[in-house]
C-alpha cells in the first residue's frame, strides 16, 4: 500500500502542476498497486504472473473482491475506467481533460480508502 499511496500523492502533484497525462498515469498505478495489496490481504489464489499484468490483476480483483462483495462494484468499474484514461494519456495521444484527470484522482483516492478499510477489517 505504501507504493499506492506514493503514486496517489504523485498524481496530486502532477494534477496541481497541470500535467493531466501524468496525473492519470499515477492515479491508475495507485489503484493498480492498491488492487494488488487487496488481493494479498484476502489471500486470493492468484498466480504471481497473473497479478503482474494489467488485465490479469483487474480480472482477479473483480473475481476475488468485487463479486464476493468485499469491495463495492463502483470500485471495480472505476479501476477499469481509470485504466482506460491511462491508456489514452500514455499511448493514444488523444487529449485528456483536466476534469477527467481530476475525476481519476478522486476515484483513486476512494479506491485506496476502500482497500485500506478492507485491510483494517481483517
Amino acid at each position: 500500500m505504501a507504493k499506492a499511496e506514493r503514486a496517489l500523492a504523485s498524481a496530486q502533484l502532477l494534477l496541481n502542476s497541470g500535467d493531466v497525462d501524468g496525473a492519470c498515469n499515477r492515479a491508475y498505478y495507485a489503484m493498480f498497486d492498491a488492487a494488488r495489496a487487496a488481493l494479498l490481504t484476502v489471500q486470493a489464489p492468484v498466480p504471481s504472473e497473473v497479478s503482474r499484468t494489467h488485465s490479469g490483476l483487474i480480472s482477479a480483483f473483480s473475481l476475488h473482491l468485487v463479486k464476493p462483495g468485499l469491495v463495492a462494484v463502483e470500485h471495480g468499474r472505476s479501476l477499469n475506467k481509470v485504466e482506460d484514461l491511462r491508456l489514452i494519456a500514455d499511448y493514444r495521444g488523444d487529449p485528456v481533460t483536466l476534469d477527467n484527470a481530476a475525476w481519476a484522482l478522486k476515484q483513486a483516492h476512494y479506491f485506496l480508502q476502500a482497500v485500506q478499510a478492507l485491510q483494517n477489517h481483517d
